[in-house]
């Protein structure tokens, strides 16, 4: 993989539109809720670029809504969220879908349209962004990067749980995106798998991509050790706090 990746960073990793040391995404003193009980409030972060960071707690905490306020698609009832240092409280959602572009999402339940081949669900982002030309230049790379040449033509429902996690992934990075989110990628599938996909997210990292990954496996994190320099975070009881040291 390591010559593929290389030439990844030319193509689809390596230019990165965020200067060093500014902050990609922030949520200052954010809460949020549900049916009017709230889920957690208070919440500060911040991410800059080419870091990486889990984001750990219980099931039911809110590691999803923390996630999915940091790319948009909720709106803080309290507070702010800064992305890029822009203020998302009242973009449209044109301003909306011109940020996303930018933050590649691996959602936990991996949807595709099953009617499409697994490449076309992969380049589907930029066929719908009208980048055809973009799409044949760096699907058959991506392809080859996440070990998805053979099933390239195959359709969702015939993958596997590991096989669909890696067309995510590709698909949420084919954008060249300057944040990668992922929400427990690796929630349903092996060990070894795992650790395969937890592979590609640092790759990732080392191209300079910010990477946020919600998962509640302590095993995998301790795992990662001696390949990333990351942040370990908590969410708890309505609260936001370092779990521990750099890994």
């Amino acid at each position: 993989m390591r010559a593929v990746v290389i030439e990844s960073r030319r193509r689809f990793g390596h230019y990165s539109s965020v200067s060093k040391g500014k902050i990609v995404i922030e949520l200052d003193n954010v809460s949020y809720g549900y049916g009017g009980t709230p889920l957690f409030s208070g919440v500060s972060l911040k991410l800059v670029p080419g870091s990486f960071h889990f984001l750990t707690g219980p099931s039911g905490a809110g590691k999803t809504t923390l996630l999915r306020l940091c790319y948009a698609d909720l709106r803080a009832h309290a507070g702010q969220v800064r992305l890029f240092g822009q203020d998302a409280a009242h973009w449209s959602r044109d301003e909306v879908a011109l940020a996303r572009r930018r933050i590649g999402v691996v959602h936990q339940d991996c949807q595709f349209l099953d009617h499409l081949s697994i490449a076309e669900n992969i380049a589907l982002p930029l066929t719908v962004a009208n980048r055809l030309t973009e799409a044949q230049n760096n699907l058959a790379e991506l392809l080859s990067w996440v070990s998805l040449v053979p099933q390239a033509g195959q359709f969702p429902p015939e993958l596997s749980g590991g096989e669909r996690q890696r067309a995510a992934l590709a698909r949420a990075v084919i954008m060249s995106p300057d944040v990668v989110i992922a929400d427990e990628p690796t929630g349903n599938v092996d060990w070894e798998m795992s650790q395969r996909l937890l592979a590609l997210l640092v790759e990732l990292n080392r191209m300079g991509k910010t990477i946020l990954i919600a998962t509640h496996d302590l095993a995998m994190i301790r795992s990662m050790k001696a390949d990333v320099n990351a942040r370990v975070l908590r969410l708890k009881g309505g609260q936001l706090m370092q779990a521990g040291a750099e890994l």
